[in-house]
C-alpha cells in the first residue's frame, strides 16, 4: 500500500514541520518517477522546501515564521519585485509579490517522466497589500503581472519568474530571488562546510561595514558577524554560476539568468546571514537558526533597462544538489 506524498519543510537537518495537505494555500509538486518534492505557499507564491528524490532537503523555513498571510514568510524563497531593498520609499521593502495571495493557473500543473511543475500568477489589480502611496499605488498608471513557474526533478529545482508589462509606460525595476538554502548539521559558520565558490572578481558592497572592493579568489563565508554583501558581476560576465557548500556532504549548483525583452542583462548576488545579535532580535526567526542557513541570492539590480508596454522580463534561478 503506497504511503501519500507528505507535505514537509525544514527548519534544520534534524527538525521539521508537516503542514496540511488539505490547506487550500498550501501546494504540493511531487515528481512521481523520482520522489522528488517541493512545498509552496499560495502567499506570496512562496517556495517552502524542496527535498531531492534522495531526501536531501536544500530549503529552509524559519521555525517561527508567520504563515497566516499577515506578514511576509521567513524562510524559504521570498519573491522581491519590483524593488530589492527599498531604494524608492514610496513603496514597502522587497516590493509587493511576497506579501500578496497569488493563483494557480489553470491547468498548469504536469507530472512527466523529466520533471513535475506548476505555475502561479498575480495582477497587479489583486495586489492588496504593499503598493504603498507613490509610484506603485492605486493611483498609478503602471501595470503588471507576474507568472512563476516551479519545475523540479530528481536532484534540481528551477524558479522561473516572468514579469509582463500591462500597460504602456515604461516602469524601473529589480527582482531577486532571496533564497534560504539549509545548512546541513547547522555548520554555517564553519568556513571549510559553509562557504559559496563563484565571485571571484566581483565588486563588493558591504552593507555592513560600507566598504567596497573587488573580491579575489578566496570563497565567500560568514564572517564574526551579521553578512550583507551585494556581488556586482564585472564587464562581460552575464549569467550566475556558484557553487554553494551549505554544510556537511551538501554541496549546491547555483545557475542564475535573466533578459528584459530578450537582451539579457548581467546578473547579481547577494549573500546574507543576520548572525546571533540580529537572529534573536528577529521576532519570525528562531534565536540559533543562523546556524542552519545562508542566503544565496541572485537578482537583476544594476543597470537593468525598463522593461517597456507590452514587454516581459524574466528571470530563473536552477539549483542542483551535486
Amino acid at each position: 500500500m503506497s504511503t501519500a506524498p507528505k507535505a514537509v519543510v525544514f527548519h534544520t537537518s534534524t527538525s521539521s514541520t508537516e503542514l496540511d495537505c488539505n490547506d487550500d494555500d498550501i501546494v504540493l509538486i511531487t515528481h512521481s518517477k523520482s520522489g522528488a518534492n517541493c512545498v509552496l505557499q499560495k502567499f506570496g507564491a512562496h517556495v517552502l522546501s524542496y527535498q531531492t528524490a534522495a531526501g536531501k532537503p536544500l530549503i529552509m523555513l524559519s521555525k517561527d515564521a508567520i504563515m497566516d498571510g499577515s506578514a511576509a514568510i521567513r524562510g524559504g524563497i521570498p519573491l522581491c519585485f519590483p524593488q530589492f531593498g527599498q531604494p524608492d520609499k514610496s513603496f514597502p521593502q522587497h516590493g509587493f509579490l511576497r506579501r500578496n495571495k497569488w493563483t494557480v493557473v489553470e491547468g498548469s500543473e504536469f507530472d512527466t517522466d523529466d520533471a513535475a511543475g506548476i505555475k502561479l500568477e498575480l495582477e497587479l489589480k489583486d495586489v492588496t497589500v504593499a503598493r504603498g502611496d507613490g509610484t506603485w499605488g492605486n493611483d498609478t498608471k503602471l501595470n503588471c503581472k507576474c507568472i512563476l513557474t516551479v519545475s523540479i526533478d530528481d536532484k534540481s529545482m528551477t524558479n522561473t519568474l516572468e514579469m509582463q508589462n500591462l500597460g504602456t509606460e515604461a516602469f524601473d525595476f529589480q527582482v531577486l530571488l532571496h533564497t534560504y538554502y539549509l545548512v546541513a548539521m547547522g555548520k554555517a559558520l564553519d568556513h571549510e562546510l559553509c562557504n559559496v565558490k563563484g565571485f571571484e572578481g566581483y565588486m563588493v558592497d558591504d552593507k555592513v561595514s560600507g566598504e567596497t572592493y573587488t573580491l579575489g579568489s578566496d570563497p565567500v563565508t560568514i564572517p564574526d558577524v551579521i553578512i550583507d554583501r551585494v556581488y556586482t558581476p564585472p564587464e562581460g560576465k552575464i549569467d550566475l554560476n556558484l557553487t554553494i557548500a551549505a554544510g556537511v556532504d551538501n554541496l549546491v549548483d547555483l545557475k542564475a539568468n535573466g533578459d528584459v525583452d530578450g537582451t539579457k542583462v548581467p546578473v547579481s548576488g547577494v549573500v546574507w546571514n543576520p548572525h546571533k545579535i540580529k537572529a534573536e532580535a528577529m521576532g519570525d526567526f528562531g534565536s540559533d537558526q543562523y546556524n542552519d542557513m545562508i542566503c544565496v541570492e541572485p537578482g537583476l539590480l544594476n543597470n537593468v533597462p525598463q522593461l517597456k508596454g507590452g514587454k516581459t522580463a524574466t528571470f530563473t534561478q536552477v539549483m542542483t544538489s551535486i
